[in-house]
């Protein structure tokens, strides 16, 4: 079971590669990309324990000279210190212009290896090797990278595309609950920012993802990742419709900084926003109760947060002003029209503190 699905970006385009039994085919696929032979394999001590060994068999097999680099578990891998390591990683790996940067691992290593590769160098081949279902269905596609600064997520970064993209279904088999039904936030986004036949989908077989039906798991990345790079290759740098896929993201990064990035998962968090967000849609009239409803049923569904936790309201404002989207005080927030179709809008951080702090992102 595999599927194939391409990124057009003109002389950057690749692909993403999707099915089970592809870590002991990645060195064959990467064979036909034209790199030097070190590699530098960046993973945190958990993945590399269930799948170095055969991704490093996969690729002496295929001619690389891989080395292994471990960074630390969940968001504190995402700091300019563990970037610093790594350079030293690539230094000592000997990587050179056309030897890559190999991300084994979620998104918080996909994200830290990409920035390592965007800098290194000025740009060496990057290769995404998601092993996570929120890496597979989000950010290993599209090429944004970045570290965490303090004051707010994703603050240091780049949009760097990927060589390729490498998803094996079979590592999801290993993974804890908890990341599967954060990983489903992002999925459900696709449904509601742009097919609400999708969202239909979901809601008929949301209980066959959660219990590792492969058949559904393969439905579910492939159609997140043709509708991500859809939107990637109509506009690879935000300049406008790439946007729409930050839906829940306002929020959900705001309450990720003023919890120190420990307390939630990513798609918990942004579970949290894409309810706030559809309240604050439906409080200006142009979003539905009952689609609001359909929202927050299904991700309640999914095991994940639809309320929020009490938050220090001028703490909550201040991460709201660190958002990479606000312009002299207002923020572009992607709001629900109906499910299947979102628009960005100009909010105040006002507006949306207010939606928050009067507990409408708990009602649904």
């Amino acid at each position: 079971m595999a599927g194939e699905l391409k990124v057009d970006l003109g002389e950057r385009t690749y692909k993403i590669h999707c099915g089970s039994g592809l870590l002991p085919v990645a060195g064959s696929i990467l064979r036909n990309l034209n790199l030097a032979a070190p590699c530098l394999v960046v993973s945190n001590a958990t993945v590399a324990g269930l799948y170095w060994p055969v991704l490093e068999s996969s690729l002496k097999a295929g001619g690389f000279n891989p080395h292994l680099a471990l960074v630390p578990d969940g968001e504190e891998a995402k700091t300019l210190q563990v970037a610093a390591s790594l350079y030293d990683s690539a230094l000592a790996a000997g990587i050179e212009r056309r030897a890559a940067v190999i991300a084994l691992g979620g998104g918080v290593v996909g994200d830290v290896s990409g920035f390592i590769a965007a800098t290194w160098l000025r740009g060496v081949p990057f290769i995404q090797v998601p092993t996570t279902l929120l890496a597979q269905v989000d950010s290993s596609v599209g090429g944004k990278v970045a570290v965490n600064h303090p004051g707010g997520k994703n603050l240091i970064g780049a949009f760097y595309q990927p060589l390729a993209v490498i998803a094996d279904l079979d590592t999801l088999t290993t993974l804890p609950p908890r990341e599967i039904r954060a990983g489903l936030a992002e999925v459900i986004k696709y449904g509601v920012i742009g097919d609400a036949g999708f969202f239909a989908y979901l809601e008929e077989h949301l209980e066959g993802a959660l219990a590792g039906d492969k058949e559904v798991l393969e439905t579910i990345v492939l159609r997140s990742c043709a509708m991500k790079a859809a939107v990637v290759a109509r506009d690879e740098r935000e300049s406008g419709l790439r946007a729409v896929l930050n839906f829940g993201h306002t929020v959900g990064h705001a309450v990720e900084a003023v919890t120190g990035f420990t307390a939630y998962r990513h798609g918990e968090a942004v579970a949290m926003g894409m309810v706030a967000a559809a309240r604050l849609a439906v409080r200006r009239g142009m979003f539905s109760m009952e689609e609001t409803g359909r929202l927050v049923r299904l991700l309640a569904r999914a095991g994940l947060p639809v309320t929020l936790p009490d938050l220090d309201p001028a703490t909550f404002r201040a991460a709201l002003g660190h958002d990479k989207k606000i312009r002299q005080g207002q923020l572009r927030m992607v709001l629900p029209e109906s499910l299947g179709r979102v628009r960005l809008v100009p909010v105040s951080i006002e507006e949306i503190a207010a939606v928050v702090e009067n507990g409408a992102a708990a009602e649904g």
